[in-house]
Formats: structure tokens, sequence, C-alpha cells
């Protein structure tokens, strides 16, 4: 069964949206269990030491390359794991699930328009509808549909915060354009190790502060659950799919995450959905849709 799921993309990528759609969840249910840099520091801890048990070897042959962008990559992953993460978690203390998973679905017009100030990508007609309309999803979002909160500007604190956490994964995103040649798996064992270690100074620091809520017994299982599936897991699984059907078919499926995070928060969490969430699905939907399908 297990060697049929890794010859199956659809299955592998499918399967990868809904773990990456469980972080969202995960970051509600961790509110008052384990504070944001807590639950990243245990997250890239135990992500680090299993993938280096698995891929440790390959790291190791790839140092050359690895150390030749050493600054790099130290950075990149500072970016695009520890501080996406951090900033994820704190949102998620401040707004609700399925914001949270519509706004992180607008992450590849980010990368799009990221591509477009870092390297001059030409960016069509269509992608320039595609970004606005995905825009105007995560604005209707953001806002709760209320056209009031809309022309005073009077976002919610949490959805303002998720979108500074999609700019930091998109410069990472970006930045991988320029990855050095070493196999995927060994690249991300060496950022799941930087990201842990860069965790450490925040962690220590809360947790030094008066009244530090110590985490719990439930917080701690969410961190083993997040370390395990929308981290590992997912990982391999999005690897997996782009060996066999390629990078651009694989990342369509990034798309469905906003999907899943919004049937999970309703189904786990017992989120209410309204209108302008359903509305701001198919913008943000749409939105990548066009930017994809149109290529200048």
């Amino acid at each position: 069964m297990i060697a049929a799921l890794y010859r199956t993309p659809v299955a592998l990528l499918t399967l990868t949206a809904v773990m990456w759609a469980m972080n969202a969840i995960i970051g509600q249910l961790a509110r008052g269990e384990i504070t944001p840099y807590a639950l990243v520091l245990g997250r890239w801890a135990m992500v680090a030491v299993v993938m280096w048990a698995l891929f440790g070897h390959e790291v190791r042959a790839a140092w050359p390359a690895l150390r030749a962008r050493f600054g790099w990559l130290v950075l990149a992953a500072i970016c695009g794991f520890t501080g996406f993460n951090t900033v994820f978690y704190v949102a998620s203390t401040q707004t609700t699930g399925i914001n949270v998973g519509i706004i992180q679905g607008a992450m590849p017009v980010f990368v799009l328009v990221g591509a477009f100030l870092a390297f001059g990508d030409r960016v069509g007609r269509g992608q320039l509808l595609g970004v606005a309309v995905t825009l105007v999803g995560v604005i209707l979002v953001a806002s709760g549909g209320s056209l009031e909160r809309l022309l005073s500007l009077a976002f919610n604190r949490g959805d303002i915060i998720m979108l500074g956490a999609c700019l930091l994964y998109a410069g990472y995103a970006v930045a991988l354009r320029n990855r050095p040649n070493a196999p995927g798996r060994a690249l991300f064992t060496f950022f799941a190790v930087v990201s842990a270690i860069s965790a450490i100074p925040l962690a220590v620091w809360e947790a030094a502060q008066p009244g530090y809520p110590w985490p719990t017994a439930k917080g701690w299982a969410l961190t083993a659950i997040v370390a395990i599936f929308p981290s590992c897991l997912a990982q391999l699984f999005f690897l997996r799919g782009v060996d066999l059907i390629g990078p651009g078919r694989a990342g369509v499926y990034i798309n469905l995450v906003p999907v899943f995070a919004a049937i999970l928060a309703i189904l786990i969490l017992g989120e209410r959905f309204y209108a302008y969430h359903a509305a701001a699905l198919v913008l943000v939907i749409g939105g990548i849709w066009l930017a994809q399908r149109q290529r200048g």
C-alpha cells in the first residue's frame, strides 16, 4: 500500500495539501497550551532529529555545495522556516483558522510578485489579473466582509500579521531559484537543523520572562503532530510529487490548502463559515488559477 502511494502523485500531493492545512488548525488548538516560540522550537527540533537520522548522510555528501552557499542558506532557513512559522503561530493567536488558511493560500501570488521584483520575470496581463483577484479575496477576509471596516481600513490584526508570514515565505521561495546543486532531502534536512538552532534564542528569552506559561502535555502532543505531518511527511510527499510530475504541476496542488483549511476549521474547531469566506476562497483560488494559466 505504501509503495503504491509513493507511485501516485495525485494522492501524495492531495495529502500534502491536507497536512499543510492542518497547520492552521494546530495553530488554533495550541492557544493556551504552548506559546508560538516554544512550538516553533519544538517543531523544528523534532524534525531536525528525524530528518538527520534519515538523510544526514545526504547532507554530508552534499556538504561542499552547501558550504559554498552557507550564509545564504542560513538566512533562507531563518526567513522561510523559523521566521515564517513564528509569525504564522503568532497570527493564529489573533485570528481564525479559516482566515489563516485562506490568506496562506495567497502565497503563490506573493511568490509571483517577488520573482518579478527580484529577477524581473515577465508578468503578463493574465497574471496581473490573477494577482488583483487574489488580493481582493485576501482583503475581503481581512475586512471580515464589512464595507465599513474596509473603508475605515480597520483590518483584523491577526490577518495582517499572517500577511507578514506570507511575505517571509514568499521571499524564501523566490530565493530558492539560486539554490545550490544539492538533493532536495539534503537541503530540507539542513534547513531543519538551522531552523531548530535559530529558534533557540527567542524561546529561551521568552521562557525567562516572569509568568511564562510552560507548555502543557497537550501542547507537546500538538508539537509532535505538526512535526510529523505538516513538516516531515508533507515535505517528503511534496518532494516525491515533484519528482513524479514536475514542480509546475505539483505546485498547483497548493491551491487546495485554503479549501482543506476551511473544511478542517469547520469540522474540528467548529468555526462558522460565512458568505464572505466562500467569496474569498473563490477569489483566491480563481486568482491563482489565472496567474498560473496565463503566462504572458
